[in-house]
């Protein structure tokens, strides 16, 4: 292919630079840790088949109950994380002098449809954290 003619070469350097540094940000934590990591921990029977290793013996059982609530809690936050980074833009879309007043409305709508799911939460019990025992036979 002959590259004289093709518009946009300087922008493969570009894009080449970015994959580049986008694969060492991925690969690299995993080649540091490979290098680095010590040797020969696993080696005692009674560990070898244990999922993580953090240089204490575990205690009891791993499968534990965990409240509904605190799947809840990090649905609304999530839900809330993503909708207010979606305000970023929309700030920024919504910067017409003339039409200030009708932006304004329609963010504080966005806003207010929110607000409502935080209000549904809040009627559900979703914020209200109490201890919940559970006996085993």
């Amino acid at each position: 292919m002959d590259f004289s003619v093709f518009h946009f070469r300087d922008d493969i350097l570009w894009i080449t630079a970015f994959t580049l540094g986008g694969l060492a940000f991925a690969l690299g934590p995993i080649v540091i840790v490979q290098l680095l990591m010590p040797r020969k921990t696993r080696q005692v029977d009674a560990r070898r088949d244990q999922s993580i290793e953090c240089g204490m013996e575990p205690i009891g059982d791993s499968w534990i109950r965990y409240g509904v609530v605190f799947y809840l809690y990090a649905l609304i936050f999530l839900a809330f994380d993503v909708d207010v980074l979606f305000l970023f833009p929309v700030a920024l879309a919504y910067n017409d002098p003339m039409f200030v007043i009708r932006d304004f409305i329609e963010i504080i709508l966005f806003v207010g449809i929110l607000s409502l799911a935080v209000v549904y939460a809040w009627v559900k019990g979703v914020f209200k954290w109490e201890r919940k025992i559970y006996h085993r036979p």
